[in-house]
């Protein structure tokens, strides 16, 4: 089964918190992470492979601010997420419907106070994690 199917039939027939795209994305910006932190290696465990809820976060950023620019909060709204917290929620979403793992540390509370989608994705600003 491809990933979109399995989110359609494992996270959004239960839940519908938010759009398909965000689900996506959120599998591509962990991909892209992995890249940067060079965790990518297929032959590495998963413990080697994973990535904290912050790094996640800042791959997330990253991520966007390539793809969307500065339209990012605009695409995000229109998934249904409204801040940093709600990526948490789609990930714990993903490992509740065991699409992606997590370790015994990983909590949803990881990803709360990370960036704010509305001035992340400003150029004018040299954003950070909190």
């Amino acid at each position: 089964m491809d990933l979109e199917s399995a989110i359609r039939r494992k996270v959004l027939s239960r839940k519908r918190r938010f759009e398909l795209g965000a689900y996506l994305f959120v599998f591509e910006a962990l991909a892209y992470t992995q890249k940067c932190l060079g965790r990518d290696d297929p032959s590495l465990s998963p413990p080697q492979r994973h990535v904290t809820g912050r790094e996640l976060l800042e791959g997330i950023r990253e991520y966007a601010r390539a793809q969307f620019g500065p339209l990012a909060p605009t695409v995000f709204r229109s998934w249904g997420v409204r801040d940093a917290a709600d990526f948490g929620r789609i990930v714990f979403d993903l490992v509740e419907s065991r699409l992606l793992g997590k370790t015994e540390n990983d909590r949803p509370e990881d990803f709360a106070g990370g960036f704010d989608i509305d001035t992340a994705f400003d150029d004018s600003l040299d954003v950070t994690l909190e």
